[in-house]
């Protein structure tokens, strides 16, 4: 109260404080729900910093990394004296100066838009510390040149090169080796876990203690690091950047063209055989597969491993050959592993993206793995989200994550939700699973944002829904609408701050991490109940993971997962205390069944109607 202007006290803040610290103190593992206007992040941060222990801070995003080094941990220092902390981030966020200074007398650049980024990076690594690319505001989102000078590993020689002291890489890591307090994200977290006791080596050092924020997404984050992916463009990129080298460094030859033609022709026809659909698809036909096409597999196996040995018998290579072997072969372990792999605990599928082929192999439970690696391996863990509780306790998320015997706690939010939200669920519309919902799903969200005279976002559970109800909606409200996918997603919501009145049409990106306070956002649509899509290969594979154990996956799996989505998508709206507005469900299954009751156990305690009269109303009292 004595530190900050804006002070307010929160017994929930206090509570949660507490349990973190007891549990850093007692090496015990907790899981702390804290609702939305809590200030979570100060109540772990405190007794972390107090705790003299080494803590690892991890952050669903990179904006609230940023947030907590930038903000928090610089007035917690004005106070608590100099505190020993860094932020890490992916190795593809960080500048290579060698590359960078290769680049100055070799031509990588295409075309005068690359030319125009590399003059700003340039001027801009002269100065730089952390040669974070956040730093450089002007650089697009999506520069071409950004990828061709960027840190990440497959390219690095590591203590070979000649920039490895001033490398903003060992820098990153020299700074974590001397600090008490590591913020990263979850991806970066998962991506080390996964290495330790490799001969990869690990990306943090040793850590007693790790707190997880947004910790909702821990399960899949985990099942993407603790699987096995391999794709067609990453072999396209391995056989580019070899061309690259190649000609940079002059060990270009005929018998390297070649090898790299032929891996490119074999790679191509190896992945048109998997004729799947854009989007994600499982695959159980390995046998059969393998049968019929067992000799275009074989071939791109074998013109992997010739570019690897091309490289390796390539006199007098530079240093910059090893990682591109190295990429060469872990390629083919893990097509081995996709391919010849029977290994059960996994589902495999494919996804199309454009022209693209990605396999894939998830593990279908990751409970074990996280038992093992990291709750029986670390003294205390702190999971901490504004959406971890179902029905008010902690078992599924318990469960799902292999925590044993956690310690809880469930802090309310302190803002007044039954003063500053409507929950609407009109009961005229058709079950959601019939065809006519979606002509009268797209009438009832056109007279809602009349009466929020827009200001909304239209939140749906899948693309195709989307864009035909925003093609319906759009042409008849007199607001400026905008539509996921149409511009980076950071760029639109700058545009719907910016635009009074606007609504904006999205899908699962805009459910969680998005903060607009203020009457710019007074209103929430959901198309229906955010069940996961029972035909996706991994929720298919867990619910037939649980079924064959003799258990309720609706009840087990999918309806706990729903509930914590929901409380996502509608903590859009309530982001202080000023907020007011509506919540608008249109899925009526959510009063008409049994299940129903688990959801409303799960949200804050809104007012509540089934009449768009009192929405009216609701509103008239806000202007």
């Amino acid at each position: 109260s004595e530190w900050h202007p804006n002070y307010e006290f929160r017994e929930g803040q206090l509570r949660m404080a507490e349990a973190v610290e007891a549990a850093l103190a007692d090496k015990r593992h907790l899981i702390v729900e804290a609702g939305t206007g809590t200030g979570k992040t100060l109540s772990y941060l405190v007794p972390a910093i107090l705790s003299g222990k080494r803590v690892i801070v991890s952050t669903g995003t990179k904006n609230l990394q940023e947030q907590i080094y930038f903000k928090d941990i610089p007035f917690l220092s004005q106070h608590l004296g100099e505190l020993r902390a860094c932020y890490m981030k992916g190795r593809q966020n960080y500048a290579c100066r060698q590359k960078i200074y290769d680049a100055e007398k070799e031509p990588i650049l295409t075309g005068l838009e690359e030319v125009a980024d590399f003059q700003i990076i340039r001027e801009w690594e002269k100065t730089t510390e952390t040669g974070d690319r956040a730093e450089i505001k002007q650089l697009p989102e999506n520069s071409s040149t950004w990828a061709k000078i960027d840190a990440r590993a497959e390219a690095c020689t590591g203590q070979k090169c000649p920039q490895f002291e001033r490398c903003f890489i060992t820098q990153m890591h020299m700074k974590a080796n001397e600090s008490d307090l590591i913020i990263v994200n979850h991806h970066l977290f998962f991506a080390d876990l996964n290495v330790k006791g490799d001969e990869r080596g690990a990306i943090l050092p040793d850590y007693s203690a790790v707190i997880f924020d947004e910790a909702h997404e821990i399960e899949d984050t985990a099942g993407q690091y603790f699987g096995v992916s391999v794709s067609s463009g990453q072999i396209e990129e391995l056989s580019r950047d070899v061309v690259i080298l190649s000609n940079r460094k002059q060990f270009n030859s005929t018998e390297l063209d070649n090898v790299l033609m032929t891996l490119n022709d074999k790679a191509a026809i190896f992945f048109a055989l998997f004729h799947a659909n854009e989007g994600r698809t499982g695959f159980r036909a390995h046998d059969a597969f393998l049968e019929a096409n067992e000799e275009a597999y074989r071939n791109v196996l074998y013109a992997l491993e010739i570019v690897a040995l091309q490289l390796e018998l390539t006199k007098s290579a530079p240093d910059e050959v090893l990682p591109l072997m190295a990429r060469a072969r872990d390629l083919i372990k893990r097509l081995e592993f996709w391919m010849e792999s029977r290994d059960k605990r996994y589902v495999y599928w494919i996804e199309k993206r454009g022209r693209r082929t990605f396999l894939q192999a998830t593990p279908i439970d990751v409970s074990g793995m996280l038992d093992e690696r990291l709750f029986d391996a670390v003294d205390t863990v702190v999971l901490t989200s504004a959406t971890l509780a179902v029905g008010g306790n902690f078992d599924f998320v318990a469960q799902r994550l292999g925590v044993r015997n956690p310690r809880t706690e469930l802090v309310e939010s302190h803002f007044d939700h039954h003063a500053q939200a409507l929950l609407y669920v009109p009961q005229h519309l058709p079950d959601p699973r019939n065809a006519a919902f979606t002509a009268a799903a797209a009438l009832e969200i056109v007279e809602l944002l009349e009466l929020s005279r827009g200001r909304a976002f239209v939140l749906f559970t899948s693309y195709s829904q989307m864009r035909v109800i925003y093609d319906r909606v759009s042409l008849e409200v007199p607001y400026q609408t905008f539509l996921q996918g149409t511009a980076p997603r950071s760029a639109l919501l700058q545009e719907f701050l910016a635009t009074p009145n606007s609504v904006l049409f999205a899908t699962s990106s805009f459910w969680q991490g998005v903060d607009v306070p203020g009457e710019q956002l007074s209103c929430v649509i959901i198309d229906k109940l955010p069940f996961a899509v029972p035909s996706d290969p991994v929720v298919e594979a867990r619910i037939g993971a649980l079924r064959a154990e003799g258990r309720e996956p609706f009840r087990e799996y999918q309806i706990p997962n729903a509930a914590i989505a929901l409380k996502q998508g509608f903590g859009r709206l309530i982001r202080s205390k000023t907020d007011r507005g509506v919540l608008a469900l249109l899925d009526h299954r959510i009063t008409k069944t049994a299940y129903g009751q688990i959801f409303f156990d799960s949200l804050p305690h809104y007012s509540f109607t089934m009449k768009r009269d009192d929405v009216a109303k609701w509103f008239d009292k806000l202007k």
